[in-house]
């Protein structure tokens, strides 16, 4: 019961890599504000968790509009005294059209759009956390990045991997900031993730262009939402008390 007595925050929690996050930690104890657009993703979440351990608190926000984040951070401090953990996992390449769109052929409204969802969400939630986490001297903040922003998705556009290393920057530069005051800050960058979002685009490649993906990925096999959220829920966790400003590639050896 790695979670028991703590509040975390996870945003994107309804489904994917979000959805298991969150389950891991209320299974473990903890309270969950679990943020989600999708207030139905919410309901089913509460209900399919009902038995755990720890609870699921559903908060259906835009995650992209400060004055919802600013209030829900608040009541959430009210109510539990605190926020132990955040887990930032809003974000994805689907958003647009062509997520594998070259730079000339992106639009300045689809570059604004990528960088929005994958990174200011990321900093409106820390924005907002990190004096809570302060003012307790402790606090775990995990941040979702991806292969992409290392450079090593050839499937990515350019406004997908720009976000995605901004927040391996964004995760570095904080730990640096926040270690003094207790605060851990570390990120995961997966591969291919066959989340509920994925699957369709996963389905509609032939079968021989799944089999060359396959066969790029050392443990043979494309990631699950599980496999990422074992190694955020880590990273939340005592055992990784003394590891901050840290991404971990979450890729089964793929490099």
């Amino acid at each position: 019961m790695r979670f028991q007595g703590k509040t975390a925050i996870v945003t994107a929690a309804g489904a994917g890599i979000g959805r298991a996050t969150a389950e891991i930690f209320v299974r473990e104890g903890a309270t969950v504000v679990a943020v989600e657009i999708d207030n139905a993703r919410l309901e089913k979440m509460a209900a399919d968790l009902a038995d755990a351990a720890g609870t699921v608190e559903g908060r259906c926000i835009d995650a992209l509009d400060e004055a919802q984040v600013r209030a829900l951070v608040a009541d959430t401090e009210a109510s539990h005294g605190g926020v132990d953990i955040l887990v930032n996992a809003v974000g994805g390449s689907t958003i647009v059209d062509n997520p594998s769109a070259t730079v000339e052929d992106l639009t300045f409204e689809e570059w604004r759009k990528l960088i929005d969802f994958n990174l200011s969400a990321t900093f409106l939630f820390t924005n907002a956390v990190v004096p809570v986490m302060k003012r307790a001297g402790s606090g775990k903040i995990v941040n979702l990045s991806s292969i992409a922003g290392r450079g090593l998705s050839g499937k990515s556009s350019s406004a997908y991997a720009a976000a995605k290393g901004g927040i391996i920057a964004f995760t570095r530069k904080l730990a640096t900031e926040l270690g003094p005051s207790g605060v851990n800050v570390n990120a995961i960058a997966p591969s291919l993730t066959l989340t509920e979002r994925l699957m369709p685009h996963w389905e509609k490649r032939s079968a021989e262009d799944q089999a060359m993906e396959i066969d790029q990925v050392p443990l043979k096999r494309i990631a699950t939402a599980i496999d990422q959220a074992r190694v955020i829920a880590f990273l939340a966790s005592r055992d990784a008390d003394f590891v901050t400003g840290l991404t971990i590639d979450v890729t089964g050896g793929l490099s």
